[in-house]
C-alpha cells in the first residue's frame, strides 16, 4: 500500500466518523461529500495518476468492491425487521413490493438500458447488455435516509414490524437481493460477447446462471445462516453460545462462510450472504446481539463504502472520465431520471396494492429513489475480468458519471422525500388513533 493510499484511507476514515452527524440537519449526505473531496484531492499533484486508474487496477477494484457488496447485504439482511419464511405464505405476501421491484421494475430498466444503447446509440449488443446490467443494481447505502436504521429488537409484534416505512422496506430489500440478481444478466452480456447472436446458449442461461444459481444460494445461505444462529443462540455449552458472550464477528463469521459455501458449490455467493444475514435475524428476533452485529458490519460498509467513492472521486478528476461522451452521459440521465422511475411506477402499479399497501405518492418515491452505486463497480470489473469488451474505458467513465450523478441527485432529494413520507405517515397514525379512540 503506497503512502498516497494511507492519506486517503486515513481521510476517508475521519470523513465517516464526523459526516454523519454533522449533515444530519442538511439535505446533503456523506457519499456526496466523499465524492466531492475526493475529486478535490485527485487535483492536487499527489501519487500517480495510474494508481486508481480501474483499468490498470481492475483485479484490485473488482476484490475491494466486492467486499464492500457483501458488507452491504449482510447488513441488509440482519437490519430488516419483517420475516420471511418458506412456511408463512402470508409472509411472501408482505414482500410484495420487493417482488415487484426485482421481476418486473429490474428486467425493464436492464432491457430498456440495453435497447438504448443497441438501437438507439448504436453500441455493440452485449456491450450495451453489459452496460445495462452492471446499472441494475440498486444501492440505499449510498443514500442512508432511504434505508431501514438497523434491527429493531424491542417489536413484540411481527406484524408492526417495518409497517410503516413500506418505502424504506422496499428499497432496503430491493437492494440487498438485486445484487445477486443482476450476474445473470452480467453472465449473459459475456455470452452474447462469446458466442454471437445465435442465441443458442439461452436455454443452459435459463435453467443455470438464472434458476439454478439463484437457489443454490438461496439453500446454501439460509442452511449457513440457520446453523450459524443455532450455534449462537442455542448451544449446549455456554464457550460456544456467541450471543450471550456478545461477539459480534459472528456477522462477518457467516459472511465469509456463506459466501466461500455458495461459491464451492456453484450458486451466488451474493445471494447467499443476503440469505444467510436474514436467517439469523429470524432465529432471535428479540436479543440485543443482533443489533450488536448490525453494528458491526455497518461501521465497516461505511467506512469501506465512503473509501470507495473517496477513490472513484480521485480518479474522476484523473482521467477517468475522459473517455465520457454525450452518449454515456444520456444514458445516464436516462437511466436516472426516467428509466429507473418509469420501471418502478410500471412494477409498483395500483391493482396489486392488497400485496404492497403503497399509495401513490410512496409508489413514486420508491420508484424513483434507485440509487446506484458499489455494486456497479464490481460488476464492471467482473464483466472486464471475463470478456474482452470493446470500449473499456467509456463504460468505466459512464458508470462512474451515472454513480456520480444518482449520489448527487438522490442524495439532495432523500431527506426531504422521506421527512414528507414520515411526516404525512405520522399524521395518518395521530387520525387513525383519534378514530380508535372515539369507538
Amino acid at each position: 500500500m503506497s503512502d498516497a493510499l494511507y492519506l486517503v484511507a486515513g481521510f476517508a476514515i475521519l470523513l465517516a466518523a464526523v459526516l454523519p452527524s454533522t449533515l444530519s440537519r442538511l439535505a446533503i449526505s456523506p457519499p456526496m461529500v466523499l465524492l466531492a473531496a475526493g475529486m478535490g484531492m485527485g487535483l492536487l499533484p499527489v501519487g500517480s495518476d495510474e494508481l486508481l486508474d480501474p483499468v490498470s487496477n481492475r483485479a484490485m477494484v473488482e476484490q475491494v468492491t466486492q467486499f464492500a457488496v457483501l458488507l452491504a447485504l449482510m447488513g441488509v439482511g440482519l437490519a430488516l425487521d419483517r420475516p420471511l419464511r418458506l412456511r408463512r405464505p402470508q409472509e411472501w405476501r408482505r414482500w410484495s413490493a420487493t417482488w415487484r421491484l426485482l421481476l418486473a421494475a429490474m428486467p425493464l430498466t436492464i432491457g430498456a438500458v440495453w435497447l438504448l444503447g443497441w438501437w438507439g446509440l448504436g453500441m455493440a449488443p452485449a456491450t450495451a447488455l453489459l452496460l445495462g446490467a452492471v446499472l441494475a443494481p440498486t444501492d440505499p447505502v449510498l443514500a442512508g435516509d432511504v434505508q431501514v436504521g438497523g434491527p429493531d429488537v424491542q417489536s413484540q409484534v411481527e406484524e408492526e414490524s417495518d409497517e410503516r416505512h413500506e418505502v424504506r422496506f422496499a428499497l432496503t430489500s430491493e437492494a440487498g437481493l438485486n445484487d445477486g440478481l443482476a450476474f445473470p444478466f452480467v453472465y449473459a452480456a459475456i455470452f452474447l460477447l462469446e458466442k454471437g447472436t445465435s442465441w443458442s446458449w439461452v436455454g443452459t442461461w435459463v435453467a443455470w446462471e438464472l434458476v439454478g444459481k439463484v437457489v443454490v444460494g438461496f439453500l446454501v445461505g439460509a442452511f449457513v445462516g440457520w446453523l450459524l444462529a443455532k450455534l449462537a443462540f442455542r448451544a449446549r455449552r455456554m464457550s460456544l453460545r456467541l450471543a450471550e458472550q456478545g461477539e459480534p464477528l459472528l456477522a462477518l463469521a457467516a459472511l465469509a462462510t456463506s459466501f466461500g459455501a455458495a461459491e464451492l458449490a456453484g450458486g451466488y455467493g451474493f445471494i447467499a450472504v443476503f440469505c444467510c444475514g436474514m436467517a439469523i435475524r429470524n432465529a432471535e428476533r428479540s436479543h440485543d446481539y443482533q443489533e450488536a452485529m448490525h453494528g458491526v458490519v455497518e461501521r465497516l460498509e461505511r467506512l469501506l463504502t465512503l473509501l470507495v467513492l473517496l477513490c472513484l472521486g480521485i480518479a474522476m478528476t484523473r482521467g477517468l472520465l475522459d473517455a465520457l461522451d454525450w452518449r454515456g452521459a444520456g444514458v445516464a440521465v436516462a437511466l436516472v431520471l426516467l428509466i429507473r422511475p418509469l420501471s418502478g411506477v410500471v412494477s409498483l402499479m395500483p391493482f396489486a396494492r392488497r400485496g404492497h399497501g403503497m399509495d401513490l405518492r410512496e409508489r413514486l418515491v420508491t420508484a424513483f429513489f434507485g440509487v446506484r452505486g458499489v455494486g456497479s463497480l464490481f460488476y464492471l470489473a467482473y464483466a472486464a475480468g471475463h470478456g474482452h469488451f470493446d470500449d473499456v474505458r467509456w463504460l468505466w467513465a459512464t458508470v462512474a458519471f451515472t454513480i456520480a450523478l444518482s449520489v448527487v441527485v438522490h442524495g439532495v432529494l432523500a431527506k426531504p422525500a422521506m421527512n414528507w413520507l414520515d411526516g404525512r405517515v405520522a399524521r395518518v397514525g395521530s387520525t387513525r388513533e383519534v378514530r380508535e379512540s372515539l369507538l
